[in-house]
């Protein structure tokens, strides 16, 4: 299953929306309830009951989150397969770039045909290795500086 990948940044409105949306949601989700029934109207203003799991409520409330923030969300199925271009975007790199990461084995792919795909989980896994690696150099520079006394 590959999973189309659009990037749409949410408008001032919207932004606005999520706001107030997770302020509400998060005031009555303080819950240890397993399932949670909400209302939603439709545009003849009638109330709808929805019976809806607390963790998919959890996860709106960090969608929210991010759309408050002016962030764009996308919602990916760890088991989805994703091409080169989608992977490439996701980790912010060039498709050469990310087929030069998957000939060299840094990251595991698989082939449908002739086209390469990457898991999602895989993806993410890699991903969170790079930023950890990351952040641990940043470190060993900040150390580094402090000792030099470089005065940054």
């Amino acid at each position: 299953m590959t999973v189309p990948i659009r990037t749409e940044f949410p408008e001032a409105r919207e932004v606005a929306a999520a706001v107030q949306g997770q302020r509400d949601l998060a005031a009555v989700l303080c819950t240890q309830a397993d399932m949670q029934r909400i209302e939603i109207y439709d545009a003849d203003n009638k109330a709808h009951a929805v019976e809806l799991p607390t963790s998919a409520l959890r996860l709106l409330l960090d969608i929210l989150g991010e759309l408050a923030q002016g962030n764009s969300v996308r919602v990916v199925p760890v088991h989805a397969e994703l091409t080169t271009q989608e992977a490439a975007d996701l980790l912010s790199v060039s498709r050469p770039h990310l087929v030069k990461l998957l000939e060299e084995g840094a990251l595991p792919h698989h082939k449908a045909g002739r086209h390469r795909r990457v898991l999602f989980s895989d993806l993410m896994t890699y991903k969170q290795q790079r930023d950890q690696a990351s952040r641990k150099a940043m470190d060993d520079l900040t150390a580094l500086s402090e000792e030099l006394d470089l005065g940054y």
